[in-house]
């Protein structure tokens, strides 16, 4: 699933940004960071964790059985089932097994993530006589340059998004119910993947208002507007893209104009954002822009980054100061919402931060009909 020698890079580059702070080891316990870092993506039910000690080696503890074709110096694996019956208790063994690893190696000073295995192995740790912090902001800074492999499973869950739209336009129409809807894009997607999503299947699948979960016996009314704001996942990693569509595919001239307000988002969006830029830069430009051809600015976010979390930097909103990097993948949602149409309409578009600019990840079309 994930490039072995790309994983051993992410491990040096963790040790790299670390290396001031001193540390004897660091254990990761949250699944995206376990597969980030070794190149294993445990099932949901599962638990497992990473150590990587100062000195480049890596040890690895996955349910069951050793896992094969992993980024690790040694791999263990520890009980999470007996009889085919999950363990309640698997975090404190994994923890347990984690925990006399750090103390047979000597670990006194040991960075985590904050995940419920790592909270365990901090209580054994400290009570032990250890230094424990946290690295999180260090791990998700990393993570925001995607590399080939990352790249990679995320064009496939974009492929899967676009099967998705094709079929929401062969099947929305007045009386279509909303979990209907969602049943039928859920299978489009796995068809496209060929595998299961490796999580839940968001976002917004509500029609004639701003978004939201389908909602049971809800039909879609005439004249309408369904937003569907998708974000299916492949081997990890997801995707996030919106659209609008009217469900009569007949736009009011209220609709029409609303949608071109919106697209004229991306033109703005897409000659400023380069590295070095600054999200609120390009936040504030959106939000001017809107308040001089609607008279209102943006009424939520414009953007987030995505990857191995469908929100991650970065954030071009207000509430952060981010900067934008190359190689990370970033999405715009422009948006715009009322009763005069039916709902509202945000459209969603992912790009990816080259040198010298930003490339779309997907190229469905952005029209109503």
């Amino acid at each position: 699933m994930i490039d072995m020698h790309l994983s051993k890079s992410r491990q040096r580059l963790l040790l790299e940004r670390t290396q001031d702070r001193k540390l004897d080891a660091i254990v990761v316990g949250l699944r995206w960071h376990v597969y980030y870092l070794a190149g294993y993506l445990q099932r949901w039910m599962h638990e497992a964790a990473v150590i990587l000690f100062a000195d480049g080696r890596t040890w690895l503890a996955t349910p069951n059985a050793p896992a094969k074709d992993v980024t690790a110096d040694e791999v263990v694996a520890f009980e999470a089932n007996w009889y085919g019956t999950l363990r309640s208790d698997q975090v404190n063994a994994l923890a347990e097994l984690a925990a006399d690893e750090l103390r047979t190696r000597g670990a006194k000073r040991i960075g985590i993530d904050t995940s419920a295995v790592t909270a365990q192995v901090a209580l054994r740790a400290v009570g032990s006589g250890a230094h424990v912090e946290t690295i999180d902001e260090t791990l998700w800074q990393l993570r925001r340059g995607k590399h080939a492999d990352e790249l990679q499973h995320m064009r496939g869950a974009y492929d899967a998004v676009e099967a998705m739209y094709k079929r929401a336009k062969e099947i929305i129409e007045p009386g279509v119910e909303e979990t209907y809807v969602f049943a039928k894009l859920h299978e489009a997607a796995v068809l496209s993947t060929g595998e299961p999503m490796t999580a839940y299947l968001g976002n917004d699948y509500a029609c004639g208002t701003g978004g939201g979960p389908p909602r049971k016996g809800r039909k879609a009314k005439d004249g309408e507007i369904y937003i569907l704001d998708l974000g299916p996942t492949f081997r990890g990693y997801f995707s996030d893209a919106s659209r609008a569509f009217v469900v009569n595919r007949k736009p009011t001239d209220a609709q029409h104009k609303a949608w071109e307000q919106i697209v004229s988002v991306f033109p703005i969006v897409e000659s400023m954002a380069k590295p070095g830029v600054r999200c609120l830069d390009i936040y504030k430009a959106v939000d001017d822009h809107l308040k001089l051809v609607r008279g209102n600015g943006m009424p939520h976010h414009l953007g987030h980054g995505v990857g191995l979390q469908a929100h991650e930097y970065p954030h071009l909103n207000p509430k952060w100061d981010d900067t934008l990097q190359e190689g990370e993948v970033f999405t715009a949602e422009p948006g715009l919402y009322g009763p005069e149409l039916a709902g509202g309409i945000r459209i969603e578009n992912a790009y990816l931060v080259t040198k010298s600019g930003v490339e779309r990840m997907f190229e469905f079309p952005m029209e109503l009909v």
